[in-house]
Order: C-alpha cells, then sequence, then structure tokens
C-alpha cells in the first residue's frame, strides 16, 4: 500500500476555472458541451465495470442498490444522477463551492437524493470514509498532486472496490485535439481550460497505480469521429481521452 500524506490536492486557479462555468453543467449546449457529449459514453461504460465487478444484473430495477459511490471532481452531477437512478448511494464532491448547490438544485428537481459535498478526497479520507465505487472523471490532470489524489482514493475504496479514472494523454495529436481543436476552434470549451503540460500518458497512469495497492483490470480510448459526430470506446486507440479500472484486491 501506497503511503498516504496530507497532501492537498487541490489547484485554486483550477478550481477558479471550473468555478466561473458552474451555472452552465446543466446546458447540452454550453460550456460543458464537450461532457454532454461524451456522458452517455462514459456512463455505459462505467455501468459495464461496475456490474462486471459485483455481478450486478442490469436488467434488475436498481441494479446498483447496497453499493456506496463516490464521484470525485462531480460538478453539476452529470454523473452522480445516473448512478443514483440505478440504486446507489452516491456521495458528490467539489472542491468548487458554486458547483455544489447547482447539483444540489438538479438533483432535488429531478426526484434523487444524493449526498453532495463541498469537499475533497484528502478530507474524506481523515473522516473515515469508504465506498464501494470511486469515479474519478476528468479530474486528474486539474489537481496539483495526481499521485497524491490516487493514494488518497486508494484509502478511500474498500476491499474489492472499483475506481474508474479517466484522463487526457499527453502527446502533439491531444495538443491539437483538445486544446486547438476544442478550446480554440470549435470553442467547446473557454479557452485555457486545460493545460497541456497537466495531460497525463496512460503509462504514468499505470505507473501511479503502481505505487499503490490498485490492480488495473482495463483501459480504453474514448474516441471522437468528426464525420459521424459521435463517441466511440477503443482497445487499442488511447491518443487523447482515455480510461482506466482498477479494483483494490481483497
Amino acid at each position: 500500500m501506497s503511503q498516504l500524506t496530507s497532501t492537498n490536492t487541490v489547484n485554486a486557479l483550477e478550481v477558479a476555472k471550473f468555478e466561473a462555468m458552474a451555472e452552465e453543467w446543466w446546458d447540452p449546449q454550453g460550456k460543458f458541451k464537450p461532457l454532454h457529449m461524451l456522458n452517455p459514453l462514459r456512463v455505459e461504460y462505467i455501468v459495464e465495470q461496475i456490474a462486471t465487478q459485483f455481478n450486478r444484473d442490469l436488467s434488475s430495477l436498481l441494479p446498483f442498490k447496497g453499493l456506496r459511490l463516490l464521484d470525485i471532481g462531480c460538478g453539476g452531477g452529470l454523473l452522480s444522477e445516473p448512478m443514483a437512478r440505478l440504486g446507489a448511494e452516491v456521495v458528490g464532491a467539489d472542491a468548487a463551492p458554486r458547483n455544489i448547490p447547482v447539483a444540489q438544485v438538479h438533483a432535488k428537481q429531478s426526484g434523487l437524493t444524493i449526498d453532495y459535498r463541498n469537499t475533497m478526497a484528502e478530507a474524506l479520507v481523515d473522516e473515515g470514509e469508504l465506498f464501494d465505487v470511486i469515479l474519478n472523471m476528468e479530474v486528474i490532470e486539474h489537481v496539483a498532486s495526481p499521485q497524491a489524489l490516487l493514494n488518497a482514493c486508494e484509502a478511500l475504496l474498500n476491499e474489492g472496490g472499483v475506481m474508474l479514472c479517466s484522463t487526457i494523454n499527453r502527446n502533439p495529436k491531444s495538443y491539437l485535439v483538445a486544446i486547438v481543436g476544442a478550446e480554440r476552434v470549435m470553442r467547446w470549451l473557454p479557452a485555457g481550460t486545460h493545460q497541456w503540460h497537466k495531460f497525463i500518458r496512460p503509462s504514468e497512469l499505470a505507473e501511479m497505480f503502481q505505487v499503490t495497492s490498485l490492480e488495473l483490470i482495463d483501459k480504453r480510448g474514448f474516441v471522437f469521429n468528426p464525420l459521424l459526430w459521435r463517441w466511440s470506446l477503443s482497445t487499442s486507440d488511447l491518443s487523447v481521452n482515455y480510461v482506466m479500472a482498477v479494483i483494490k484486491p481483497a
């Protein structure tokens, strides 16, 4: 097991960026348009991995009932809400204070009970929280210390639990696609949302997991086809957006 430190992973400048966009979380044509486009595929992959890990029948009414799930960097709740609808007990955590009331109001309007908190992973560790599932999606490239965040997640995950972690690869293609294309040409995101030097190669993320007790069980690419205007999963193309699934062995 890795040595857990009290390192604060919050990057104040990154938090400020997302706070400025807080009111637009649920606008599919707003500043989070890329996430709305990608979200169905993210949810599909997450649901598949959780169901497989816990042997859940997805044809049942509430297949994730009895599972405690943490959505780190929950934002407005784009992932928290689908997980709650499937029966999971969801804690949504975000370091940006303005995101929390937005998420709370939308959950109430949707008739969902979700425990949204303005907090960070390290604070949850200090509080002795434990979860069966952790969603760490598009967060790690925005924190001050990626390794410290993964160490905290390791401490928060129950034995036999699963974590899904997605981020962006660091190479010339990802610079062209995620920064030049998404931020400057398509204007899907405000310029400066991402910093290319903070992107993480799959090999680097895998090495971070090796420092912990977490075991890599799957990795996929999220690939956008501009001709078909849709996202798909790939077992081989991790050149830009990708996700890894890890478990904490019992």
